[in-house]
């Protein structure tokens, strides 16, 4: 779905500064918020790109001003409300120090995933040195297709395996895997004519990101 989260990155917020010489965590709760949501993904209680979705769906100033984890923090607890392991404003209570009743939760967890790879009968539509053409989606639902690659020529330079679809996985419609194709752009057609020379990119896209170029 389109807005602040595009994997691909949204302009006007500034350079973009590393801190690759700072701690992992800078405070003990983003620890464990960690933690907490590997344990949840590992427990079944959700897939990667349900986790990602909901991500997507946290309110723009909340997702701008909560830092990488508090998203973390709220994308769990709106899973775990949703598949019925919480109930709704349980966490706030607790958190206010009001009594919450207690009681088994009825829930039937995801299977865990074996992996992304899947096999599929059909051959790849695609090969390496094919010319594709991005098609110009805007879903209403996740999606793993950059905002800044949509409308784009480029070129097929790896044929990957056939994985499962994060479009259908994140709302339990099923894994329906797709080939996965790395495209080469070249800088020009991303960003104009001002824009660095020999500098192209890569990207991974799904089958039904493409269309013959």
């Amino acid at each position: 779905m389109d807005g602040i989260h595009d994997m691909g990155g949204t302009h006007g917020f500034g350079r973009v500064s590393p801190d690759s010489d700072g701690p992992v965590f800078h405070s003990v709760w983003e620890a464990r918020v960690h933690g907490m949501g590997y344990a949840l993904l590992a427990a079944g209680g959700a897939n990667i790109d349900a986790y990602r979705h909901a991500i997507e769906r946290i309110a723009p100033r909340d997702y701008l001003s909560v830092g990488y984890y508090g998203r973390w923090a709220i994308a769990m607890e709106t899973l775990l409300v949703e598949r019925g392991y919480l109930r709704p404003g349980e966490l706030a209570a607790r958190a206010a120090g009001a009594p919450v009743s207690s009681g088994p939760v009825d829930v039937a967890p995801e299977p865990p995933a074996n992996g992304f790879f899947r096999d599929v009968a059909a051959d790849p539509r695609f090969a390496v040195g094919a010319d594709v053409r991005v098609r110009n989606l805007h879903p209403a639902g996740h999606t793993r297709l950059p905002g800044y690659v949509r409308g784009k020529r480029g070129v097929v330079t790896r044929v990957h395996r056939a994985c499962i679809l994060p479009d259908t996985n994140a709302h339990g419609l099923g894994e329906c895997p797709e080939y996965l194709f790395s495209v080469r752009f070249d800088s020009v057609e991303l960003w104009g004519d001002q824009a660095e020379l020999a500098a192209p990119v890569s990207v991974d896209l799904f089958d039904r990101y493409l269309a013959a170029g």
